[in-house]
């Protein structure tokens, strides 16, 4: 078997030295992933193409293909069959076997060419194999000028060609042809499809995950973290940074007014991530942010937030709605893993700013302690993606309690402004009130002799928060589910 690989319409137009080096790595790319299944596989080409050939006996077609499919860099995927040239009947045998089925109800042309020596014309091949799939197939006729399906053959000297099924590739640029960036990743809809975006445009990319959650959310990003890299990126070694950012979270709603919560977060993160890129020879920083989703990602507040760093900030989904994300998340692969993401209970603005004022909010960073940020840099995590999932391992499993016993103390880990909208009262038992970004901090403290039950509106943070605590030593950490 063999497949007849185009390059992206964007890779012809450049000039030559940029086009040489781009099919030189789309070569290379195609070379190293092929070679994990089969080192058989040869992978060649030149300046416009690139051919892949295979054993037909080794049921590699599938395989193939599906990788192909999702490499960075194609436009198109052409199946050859290639036979030793025996006589036109043998050829319009062939031609009937892989388009019998194909043209029922359509019109058809024969289009063939020839190198060497041969003792017939193109035209008679054409007209051979056009009237053996006019006898054998359910065609609605010939149309030379418009056909709905071409019958491409090609004889080159003792043996010939004949282009079967095309398939449609990622498109883009190959990657690793273009530069290095520096993806945020929080596992959700927006960042994984942002990340996935930047790679088909041919962007080597790190991921960078700040840690707001806990163990569980980082396991949840690990895995789509893995996926992305796996499916769309193995071809180039890549980074997973996890920065412990629970600390600057405290930081932030100890010492900035309410309102810029949200933006001077993102603030927050920027400037540890152009810090990072630049560690990693990374020139840009990706985000998921789309204009006005939230109150953080109006145009005036990311005016704001880009402010923080002199590296560029590349926002491929600025323009999309939600729906459109969603549909392009279920296509990537990536769904599943955002539906099912454990939410965290974050930084919730009460009345947020729309329109921050970049005076104000930088008076209000003043106030920040600098060495927070500067603490959660020092203590990340990285480790090659390669290895991601060998290193993670899964939070305890935490048991649901719906009715507590008497002993038992409540901890209500929501953020302060939550609690004080919807007060958690219970009549038999103590409550103690620690916000999720103090509780590590505070667990020590605790008489051991107790057993706690995390609460959270929604079960995911105390879910996440207990499974960390217990993974830590703390057994007597449980979850407080109370009936709907």
């Amino acid at each position: 078997m063999k497949l007849l690989i185009r390059p992206a319409p964007e890779v012809a137009i450049k000039s030559k030295p940029v086009r040489r080096q781009q099919m030189r790595h789309l070569r290379q790319n195609i070379r190293k992933l092929l070679a994990r299944l089969d080192h058989d596989i040869v992978v060649d080409g030149s300046w416009d193409r690139v051919d892949v050939s295979f054993p037909d006996d080794r049921g590699l077609s599938g395989q193939v293909l599906d990788e192909l499919l999702r490499i960075p860099g194609i436009s198109t995927i052409e199946e050859i069959g290639v036979f030793p040239f025996v006589g036109l009947d043998d050829v319009a045998e062939k031609a009937v076997a892989a388009f019998a089925d194909r043209l029922e109800g359509k019109t058809f042309a024969v289009r063939a060419r020839r190198q060497g020596e041969h003792k017939f014309r193109s035209i008679d091949l054409e007209r051979t194999v056009g009237s053996a799939l006019m006898a054998a197939a359910k065609a609605r006729g010939v149309d030379l000028s418009n056909p709905e399906v071409e019958v491409r053959i090609a004889v080159q000297d003792d043996h010939y060609h004949i282009a079967h099924r095309k398939h449609r590739g990622q498109g883009g640029y190959p990657l690793g042809s273009v530069e290095t960036v520096m993806t945020l990743i929080s596992g959700g809809y927006d960042s994984s499809v942002a990340a996935y975006l930047m790679m088909r445009r041919g962007l080597r990319s790190h991921f960078l995950f700040f840690n707001l959650g806990g163990t569980a959310h980082e396991v949840g990003v690990r895995q789509v973290v893995h996926y992305l890299w796996d499916r769309y990126g193995a071809s180039h070694s890549a980074k997973f940074i996890s920065v412990p950012f629970d600390g600057v979270v405290a930081e932030i709603m100890r010492s900035v007014n309410h309102r810029h919560w949200g933006v001077v977060l993102k603030r927050q993160m920027l400037k540890a991530a152009a810090e990072l890129a630049r560690k990693n020879n990374a020139i840009g920083v990706v985000t998921g942010d789309a204009v006005a989703q939230v109150s953080s990602q109006t145009l005036t507040n990311l005016n704001v937030v880009d402010r923080a760093s002199d590296e560029v900030v590349l926002r491929p989904l600025i323009s999309m709605d939600k729906e459109t994300i969603i549909n392009l998340a279920r296509e990537i692969g990536t769904e599943s893993f955002a539906r099912n993401m454990p939410e965290y209970c974050g930084v919730i603005s009460q009345k947020p700013a729309t329109r921050a004022k970049l005076h104000r909010v930088e008076a209000d960073e003043a106030e920040m302690d600098e060495t927070v940020l500067a603490g959660a840099i020092e203590a990340r995590e990285e480790i090659a993606i390669s290895r991601l999932l060998e290193a993670t391992s899964t939070p305890e499993d935490v048991e649901l309690v719906q009715t507590p016993g008497v002993d038992d103390v409540i901890i209500d880990v929501r953020h302060p402004s939550e609690g004080e909208r919807a007060p958690l009262k219970l009549t038999n038992n103590q409550v103690l009130e620690i916000p999720f970004y103090e509780l590590n901090q505070q667990m020590g403290e605790l008489p051991e002799d107790r057993q706690y039950l995390l609460y959270c509106d929604r079960g995911s943070m105390s879910r996440m928060h207990a499974g960390h605590l217990k993974a830590e030593g703390h057994d007597n950490v449980k979850v407080y589910a109370p009936a709907s």
